[in-house]
């Protein structure tokens, strides 16, 4: 099936009749203010400032359905902006009172909000009435409300977000720690985070406490933490090295602490990484067919719950270009006249959506032999720079996993050949 978006835009428009009251709702932490139309654009009632609690969200309903009597309308549409997380408990508390609830993109509040007066003014009035003409208009998305499994897929990958960043400021300012004070400790063990170093630093990690040791002390030490440990031609680089180290000697005691403390955020970051990563396994197995999409060679759990995650259910897509819509992957293209711009990516959607899809695609191009065919087609035959030719199977990516969803089978190689013959 042909994905066409101007046919959905023109099915967002015939959804509003004249029997809409078309509402309007500026969100922001504690208060949100609310503007009315009917389906022309007809300012409908005075403005609402309603607190965000159940008090103000029963006032609002009130207020809706109040305006909805006077006007004779039966029904009712309600837009906001997705502003930050604000606005989502009000929209569920809506939803569970059987009124509909759409998005509207901020860029385009911006980029209207003079429609009205003309002017370049900002007041949460005029916002709410400015999101209430766009929605008028058909530019608003549908709320994918999503099940329990996919909310919980989403806060875990955003949770495993902040714990990834602290676990690699921990490792970076363990680094620069070793070059102040053992920069040598790099030439016995390669990896600062590996096993060996981070046993080497919790037991002496400055050069003068090695000074004095004997090879086989430092074994000892490391058998202590370690259940295989270097052997003792190790032991031996590292106390050579330690004797004639260029480390600071100097406040060792503060340096000391400052690594105590680093260390500790490293076990609690690697801990913490290691949980979320298995809850994040276990709702994957409530998923039918993730275990599907797993199939695929290439594709890994973390990756596959990240696009779960921003997604939400696949098989509710139309089609894989609506995916690659809501990631803000579709094209974009500025011309005029005879001059033609060059076409580009809007992103206009889901950051962390378009962030897992293209690492996916990266793994799929170096372990999936039929990607692996595929990329190199594109950029030895057809001359497609590299990246051109990922963005290409990011889409390719988008409808497998929407079939697969939508159609509940398995990925078959051989269909992955027919659909693209050029593949050996």
């Amino acid at each position: 099936m042909k994905f066409k978006m101007q046919t959905k835009q023109n099915q967002l428009i015939e959804r509003i009749s004249v029997k809409h009251l078309v509402v309007g709702v500026d969100i922001a932490q504690q208060f949100h203010v609310a503007r009315a139309v009917n389906f022309r654009g007809i300012i409908v009632g005075e403005p609402l400032t309603f607190n965000n609690n159940e008090e103000g969200f029963s006032s609002f309903l009130k207020w809706i359905k109040n305006l909805q009597r006077l006007n004779n309308l039966d029904e009712v549409i309600v837009g906001m902006e997705p502003t930050g997380h604000y606005w989502i408990n009000l929209s569920k508390w809506l939803s569970n009172q059987d009124i509909e609830v759409v998005t509207v993109n901020p860029h385009l509040v911006k980029k209207n909000k003079e429609n009205r007066d003309n002017t370049q003014s900002k007041c949460d009035k005029k916002e709410a009435l400015v999101i209430a003409d766009m929605v008028k208009n058909g530019y608003y998305s549908e709320v994918r409300y999503t099940s329990e499994t996919f909310e919980k897929l989403r806060v875990l990958m955003s949770n495993r977000d902040v714990v990834v960043k602290r676990l690699v400021s921990s490792i970076n300012q363990l680094n620069r720690w070793v070059d102040i004070v053992f920069p040598e400790l790099r030439q016995v063990f390669k990896d600062i985070k590996g096993k060996g170093a981070i046993a080497t630093l919790r037991l002496f990690p400055t050069p003068m406490e090695l000074e004095t040791m004997q090879p086989h002390d430092v074994i000892t030490g490391w058998k202590s933490i370690m259940k295989r440990q270097p052997g003792l031609k190790k032991a031996l680089l590292l106390l050579q090295l330690a004797k004639k180290s260029v480390g600071t000697r100097q406040a060792l005691d503060a340096y000391k602490f400052h690594l105590e403390q680093l260390l500790e955020e490293y076990d609690l970051a690697v801990t913490q990484l290691e949980r979320v990563e298995q809850q994040v396994t276990e709702a994957l197995n409530k998923i039918l067919f993730a275990k599907k999409l797993l199939t695929i060679k290439g594709i890994s759990e973390i990756s596959l719950a990240g696009i779960l995650g921003e997604a939400g259910d696949l098989s509710g897509f139309a089609h894989g270009n609506s995916l690659l819509r809501h990631a803000g992957l579709h094209l974009a293209e500025a011309s005029s006249g005879k001059w033609k711009g060059q076409i580009v990516i809007s992103k206009r959607g889901r950051s962390r959506l378009r962030r897992f899809l293209y690492l996916a695609t990266m793994s799929l191009v170096m372990n999936n032999p039929e990607f692996q065919a595929l990329h190199s087609h594109n950029v030895k035959v057809k001359k497609m720079k590299k990246m051109k030719s990922i963005m290409k199977l990011i889409g390719k990516l988008a409808r497998i996993f929407v079939g697969i969803s939508k159609r509940n089978e398995s990925y078959c190689p051989d269909k992955f050949k027919a659909f693209s013959p050029l593949v050996a």
